[in-house]
């Protein structure tokens, strides 16, 4: 049984699809460089009884923690993949487009090497061009909670693409979403669709200045609100992910009206708003911080937020666009139980297809043309395709047990990556939400950015490279959280946290 393969990386499949499998009892034989000695050790362990069953290729070989066994847990090796289709259409790539991707954490910087071409995915997994499969917590960033591609989704959407794939005009479908969006979201009364986060969040900074009268806005370091201007300004996520504290291009003028302040430092809000005595129009921040890593708010820390905001006659405002319909089934604030005057949201409510929206108070949002003066609008807004498939997947969302379910997974998954970790006495620190979660190579807790900026970035990118080439697909950036899916199964976690154990005693 030893005369096959002995490379450790995987053969080239013979299809798109196919993945190389030998036979359960060999399979791990044929994914490691065998010596001799590590052969013989190895039969000795099967005579004696002490290996378990062998699980599905490529996946950690899992093996009993008798004394036997670990002495054999260097034979045990997961399978690395190799990625030759990948890199050779990143190639061509970086010669069609900026960096070769069309956002900027897709593209590896932070992490080393270069990025996974995908060609399909579906449920809690995604192979790419190469055949590879692999344990998906990315989750096209976030809205895959149903997992990838649902098939009742799916169903609905093709019936409304042959109706049409954009009207450009009013659609019964924007109402249905619309009042399944107010009934969930504790401060919404009413609500404007549009295309994506990015674009909600312009529109809600705008209506916050309009609807008060001033200019400036509070937002915390490592906060991302999308790339419009003005929140291009110590913003997290892509913007740390690339090193760039602010973005050339900005001018000036676009972000002197907006103010920083640590994330759950409420003393350091408190002195802005005295510093600025009526002149702030607006706080704004991401409930649960997905755009430095996961970090957790400080309950008091929000309510402090919602009561400033009103003491001071400024709008109070939670960017859900990550959030929303992620950690509860409405958004942060349900889960916090604190209730702000505005929220944007996206992802989640278009269940995998591009949209955004924002909404709240009637009295705030009848500003909004043509209701009132704030001018505001978007050709694909409302687009059929994206509200059905939203509707469909907040169906399946407000089932019981749904996010009870999503935390538990989470919660399993964040233990057991933190008990490998201090296996092998590596600084780590985690935390989770709903379907959201997140660690740091850094002793924790982590409360705010300048924290979770002390992670050690080098072993951040090892351990991603090594989870990747052995089937499991984490977000490219130590500054972004990680999502969970309803598709995920105990055994994907299972393995996860098998591979991840394998990984840390290599780190």
């Amino acid at each position: 049984i030893f005369s096959g393969p002995t490379t450790t990386t995987q053969s080239t499949p013979a299809g798109p699809y196919s993945t190389f499998q030998p036979h359960p009892n060999i399979r791990n034989i044929y994914s490691i460089n065998m010596k001799f000695a590590a052969a013989s050790a190895l039969i000795l362990a099967i005579s004696a009884g002490n290996v378990s069953a062998f699980s599905a290729a490529p996946s950690s070989a899992r093996v009993s923690r008798s004394s036997s066994s670990s002495a054999l847990r260097s034979t045990a090796a997961t399978k690395t993949y190799t990625f030759t289709k990948s890199e050779e259409i990143f190639a061509e790539a970086k010669t069609l487009m900026p960096g070769g991707v069309s956002s900027p954490v897709r593209a590896f910087k932070s992490v080393g090497g270069n990025p996974i071409v995908f060609d399909r995915v579906k449920g809690a997994y995604a192979w790419d061009v190469d055949g590879n499969k692999f344990i998906d917590y990315v989750g096209t960033w976030g809205p895959a909670i149903l997992g990838h591609a649902d098939d009742d989704v799916l169903d609905a959407v093709k019936k409304t693409m042959d109706k049409g794939t954009s009207f450009g005009a009013p659609c019964a479908l924007e109402n249905e979403l619309a009042k399944a969006v107010i009934a969930a979201v504790p401060s919404v009364e009413m609500v404007r669709f549009t295309n994506s986060g990015t674009e909600a969040c312009m529109g809600m900074i705008r209506l916050c200045r309009a609807y008060t009268g001033r200019e400036k806005v509070i937002k915390f370091e490592g906060c991302y609100h999308g790339h419009a201007d003005a929140f291009l300004v110590q913003a997290g996520s892509g913007v740390a992910t690339l090193g760039l504290p602010d973005s050339p291009g900005v001018p000036s003028s676009a972000t002197k009206a907006t103010l920083c302040a640590e994330y759950n430092n409420l003393a350091q809000v408190k002195a802005i708003f005295e510093e600025n005595k009526d002149e702030i129009a607006a706080v704004i921040l991401e409930p649960v911080v997905g755009n430095s890593g996961f970090i957790k708010p400080d309950k008091e820390f929000l309510q402090g937020l919602r009561d400033l905001c009103t003491e001071h006659g400024a709008v109070c405002v939670f960017d859900e666009v990550m959030t929303g319909f992620r950690v509860a089934y409405g958004g942060a604030q349900s889960y916090f139980g604190v209730t702000p005057d505005l929220t944007t949201m996206g992802k989640v409510i278009g269940g995998g297809l591009p949209v955004g929206a924002y909404g709240g108070k009637k009295e705030i949002m009848e500003m909004v043309a043509p209701a009132g003066p704030m001018y505001q609008a978007g050709t694909l807004s409302g687009n059929p395709l994206a509200m059905t498939a939203g509707i469909e997947t907040l169906k399946k969302l407000s089932a019981d047990g749904v996010y009870e379910e999503l935390e538990r997974k989470s919660k399993k998954l964040v233990d057991g990556i933190v008990a490998t970790a201090n296996k092998h006495g590596l600084p780590i620190s985690g935390g989770y939400a709903g379907g959201m979660f997140g660690w740091f190579f850094v002793e924790g807790p982590v409360k705010t950015f300048s924290q979770a900026a002390k992670s050690d970035s080098a072993r951040f990118g090892k351990w991603h490279r090594m989870m990747l080439e052995r089937g499991v697909y984490l977000a490219p950036s130590m500054y972004e959280a990680g999502f969970m899916s309803l598709a995920h199964t105990d055994e994907d976690i299972d393995r996860t946290i098998a591979i991840a154990d394998e990984v840390m005693s290599q780190l």
